[in-house]
C-alpha cells in the first residue's frame, strides 16, 4: 500500500530551489578544486553549512526531489571530470588523482568501481578508439 503525500507548492519549490543551490555549489567547488582555490573536497555537511541548513535536511531534500542522494551527484560530476582529464590531457593518473584530492590508490579503486576499467585501461581504450576512428577517417578521405 501507497500513501501519497500533497505537499503545499511553496514547499515543493523551496525544495527544488534548494536542490538546485546545491548543484551550483557543488559545480562551483569542483571548479575551485580544479583551480587549486580549495585544497580538500567537501562533504555533505559543508555544503550544507554553506547553504545555512541542516546536514540531514539538504540530504533529504536532494533525496526527495531527485531519487538520488547527494553523493551520487559529487561521484558523477567526479568521474565527468576524472575522464574528461584522462582523454583531453597527457597528465598521469597520479597527477589526477592529487588534482581531485585523492591519493592514487584510491582514485583508481574509485575510478574503477564507476567505470569498470582502471584509468589507465580507461585513457589505453580511448586513445585505441581514436586512432581506430583517425584510420578510418583517413581511409575515406584518400
Amino acid at each position: 500500500m501507497q500513501i501519497e503525500i500533497k505537499l503545499p507548492k511553496k514547499i515543493m519549490l523551496r525544495q527544488r530551489e534548494i536542490t538546485a543551490d546545491y548543484m551550483v555549489a557543488l559545480d562551483k567547488h569542483l571548479d575551485d578544486i580544479l583551480t587549486g582555490r580549495a585544497l580538500d573536497m567537501f562533504e555533505i555537511r559543508d555544503f550544507a553549512d554553506q547553504m545555512h541548513i541542516d546536514a540531514r535536511h539538504l540530504s533529504n531534500t536532494i533525496k526527495l526531489v531527485t531519487g538520488k542522494a547527494p553523493c551520487y551527484f559529487y561521484e558523477h560530476k567526479i568521474m565527468d571530470i576524472a575522464r574528461r582529464e584522462l582523454q583531453e590531457t597527457d597528465a598521469s593518473v597520479s597527477e589526477i588523482a592529487v588534482r581531485l584530492t585523492y591519493d592514487p590508490s584510491n582514485f583508481v579503486k574509485f575510478f574503477k568501481r564507476y567505470q569498470g576499467v582502471t584509468p589507465k585501461q580507461y585513457r589505453e581504450q580511448i586513445r585505441a578508439s581514436s586512432f581506430t576512428n583517425d584510420t578510418k577517417t583517413e581511409t575515406l578521405t584518400i
